[in-house]
């Protein structure tokens, strides 16, 4: 297996389960990596050709994790999402790479609401027009220990307080949910098709925090915020944290949208992956590790 985004969130637990099934992983690195079992680490970059060649060499399939999630402009997503998409089909192509797992986002469902939902779908749309055996996946919001992107929601709730987008419908799936699905695709042929994935526990916006308030111990009142002081926080957290700013003018723009849940018609066939970590227990343990790291 062929694999970018192995030193990120979703990436390193595809790695452990990977090696836990009996896979030998590929995996590009920026950074020199500890040495692991049944991984050969591959310094490069999506915009390195010849560490991609590297990467691939004697792959059965390449499960494509890299992206980006945050960036200042259009060309910044543009670089990670849709010319890194091209940049690891041409090395799959040039390889005779058949077998291609693509990670992209829900946000490319509605491509018109962020500049990141847009990238997301132009490097779907790259996949799709190619000629490998390809799967593409669709996440919702994807959590779990050692998950930093939630962080500030299980922080506020644990001082009682969860300030929310507009009312509206939303699911999660925990990340060894994912990586059990995208090794699950990695090892089959096809489906050819878009797939949108959650945990099946569609909820609201406040029945969600109210879960993490449970998940960390308290009550939290939920906050629904209009779409126009969002965008506003928005710019104070970009103004206050920079880069490093979770909220940010790009994500409030489609944090707005009613409904963040999986499309029933585009799960995943229940024959081939079915969720099993529920969401109360996945918040509980997402909190739990935040805990034992000091970050609550």
């Amino acid at each position: 297996m062929a694999l970018t985004g192995g030193t990120g969130f979703v990436g390193r637990r595809v790695i452990a389960q990977a090696i836990g099934q009996g896979w030998h992983v590929r995996a590009l690195t920026r950074r020199a990596q500890p040495a692991e079992p049944n991984v050969s680490w591959v310094r490069g970059a999506l915009d390195k050709p010849a560490s991609l060649t590297e990467l691939v060499a004697q792959a059965d399939v390449v499960v494509h994790v890299a992206g980006v999630v945050s960036a200042p402009d259009v060309a910044g997503f543009t670089a990670g999402n849709v010319a890194g998409a091209r940049a690891m089909l041409d090395a799959a192509q040039a390889g005779d790479v058949r077998r291609f797992v693509h990670v992209s986002s829900l946000s490319a469902r509605e491509p018109q609401l962020s500049t990141y939902g847009a990238s997301k779908r132009a490097g779907e749309d790259l996949i799709a027009a190619s000629d490998r055996d390809w799967t593409i996946v669709r996440p919702t919001g994807v959590y779990g220990p050692g998950d930093m992107e939630m962080r500030d929601m299980f922080r506020m709730a644990q001082k009682g307080l969860a300030l929310l987008p507009p009312q509206g419908r939303v699911a999660l799936v925990a990340v060894d949910d994912l990586a059990r699905l995208l090794l699950a695709l990695a090892d089959t042929d096809g489906p050819r098709a878009i797939l949108e994935v959650d945990d099946g526990n569609p909820m609201s916006h406040a029945e969600l925090a109210r879960m993490i308030g449970d998940a960390v111990g308290q009550r939290v009142l939920p906050m629904h915020l209009p779409a126009g002081l969002l965008r506003l926080g928005a710019r104070l957290d970009q103004t206050l944290r920079g880069s490093a700013a979770k909220l940010t003018e790009d994500r409030a723009r489609y944090l707005v949208h009613p409904d963040w849940t999986a499309d029933p018609a585009r799960r995943p066939p229940a024959s081939l992956w079915e969720p099993r970590i529920a969401t109360a227990r996945g918040l509980a343990d997402t909190a739990a590790w935040y805990r034992a790291h000091g970050l609550l």
